[in-house]
């Protein structure tokens, strides 16, 4: 099997795009996916699945994710070019598995970018989220239009931020009176069904480090800067999250956690600090905001590499000469997130995605499986425990979740076959 070269020069040639980003810039588009509104958000719906096991939920979802994250890297290295799984699993194990990826991705994450668009609309402007969500989408396409060398530095901002408001809110807690540590302990109330839901739904917030490998053709010395950005960037995450559900279970419980939607400005307003719940209710827009610029990045990119197939419209495929992005692609993929966001709730746009993500992954780890010890491939049993995973966490979601997301995909496979048969039809 042939490996894929990547262009060295960094102005990029026509129909290709610039390397720009250096391993600093990627771990920040990575953390920037990843430290979004998710943890604002799936903590609550976590906590009512698992109870006390809330915690075993959150180690369950970063075993997976590691997995995940090993197996991206491994063969980003090898492909380093836009489309992520996609690309992965069109060399690895075929082209049908390769659309099914890039398929699930961009409708996933499509869903994913509507979420999080709404979940900022909500935190700046209740009673118009929907009229904010959509105005937050043509901006946030507007600046990733410009270039990328920008949407880096705009999430750059965005993390500062979003970091500063969780260590406010972990340090309030921990030094709380009303701290006790006697929350943290797992009760008769944990089931294995509960842990592996609530893996599930944390899991969307986690979903955000491939970002770096489907940006791969805009990476400089990708079989150097990816490997590292990729694990910099989980690690960090891990970290603050892991900190966070600590600190919030210590001040709330787990049944003051379940009962709650807006789970750190309870924490704040329980630990006393209830100055920081502005603070709070900020650093989740901005994280909601920052989440969907590194989303639509992700979409756009994914969408380019598939136009370029003709499994998308090839016009699709287009580069902007100046900017050297997909403006197409952005484009298109603004448009439909602005629409769904005009019209549907968070909720179902989470689970949906959820899914979504995760039979991406198990593609991604199904590639990895397929690699030589000459082309890096990781011990057997990384990518042999997310493909599980990521198989057993997907089915483990809410029903209406698990329906849905299967109904898409078979829409999609359906799509390829009737393709595939027009295509080569005499």
């Amino acid at each position: 099997m042939t490996v894929s070269s990547s262009p060295s020069p960094v102005s990029g040639a026509p129909g290709e795009l610039r390397r720009r980003l250096g391993t600093p810039d990627a771990v920040v588009i990575g953390l920037g996916a990843m430290l979004g509104a998710g943890i604002f958000a799936s903590l609550a719906p976590a906590a009512r699945a698992a109870g006390s096991g809330l915690l075993l939920g959150l180690a369950l979802a970063a075993v997976v994710a590691y997995c995940n994250a090993t197996s991206s890297a491994r063969l980003a290295v090898l492909y380093p070019a836009s489309g992520g799984t996609y690309v992965y699993g069109r060399e690895r194990l075929g082209e049908f598995w390769g659309y099914l990826a890039g398929w699930a991705f961009v409708v996933g994450k499509t869903a994913s970018c509507a979420a999080m668009a709404l979940t900022a609309g909500s935190y700046i402007w209740p009673d118009q989220a929907h009229a904010v969500a959509v105005a937050a989408v043509v901006a946030l396409t507007a600046v990733n239009y410009t270039g990328i060398q920008k949407s880096a530095l705009f999430t750059r901002i965005i993390v500062a931020v979003v970091l500063a408001v969780l260590t406010a809110v972990v340090v309030a807690s921990f030094t709380s009176n009303a701290a006790d540590r006697a929350r943290l302990g797992i009760g008769s109330d944990v089931t294995a069904d509960g842990v592996l839901q609530a893996a599930g739904l944390l899991f969307f917030a986690f979903a955000g480090y491939a970002r770096i490998a489907t940006l791969g053709e805009e990476v400089r010395d990708p079989a150097r800067t990816i490997p590292r950005a990729i694990p910099i960037a989980l690690g960090i995450t891990l970290t603050v999250y892991a900190a966070v559900a600590v600190s919030v279970l210590l001040v709330l419980g787990p049944d003051g956690l379940a009962a709650t939607d807006t789970p750190l400005t309870q924490a704040a307003q329980s630990a006393g600090a209830p100055w920081l719940v502005p603070a709070v209710r900020t650093g989740a827009a901005v994280a909601a905001l920052g989440s969907l610029l590194a989303l639509i990045l992700g979409v756009s990119r994914t969408t380019l590499a598939m136009a370029r197939d003709r499994h998308l419209p090839h016009a699709l495929a287009a580069v902007h000469p100046r900017f050297k992005v997909p403006h197409r692609a952005e484009l298109l993929v603004g448009a439909v997130v602005a629409v769904a966001a005009a019209s549907t709730d968070v909720r179902g746009a989470i689970g949906f995605s959820s899914f979504g993500v995760l039979a991406y992954y198990a593609i991604a780890n199904a590639s990895a499986l397929t690699l030589t010890p000459a082309e890096g491939r990781p011990a057997r049993i990384i990518p042999f425990t997310g493909l599980v995973g990521c198989l057993v966490l997907a089915f483990a979601l809410p029903r209406s979740s698990v329906l849905t997301g299967a109904a898409v995909l078979f829409v999609g496979a359906a799509a390829y076959g009737i393709r595939r048969a027009t295509t080569h039809r005499p």
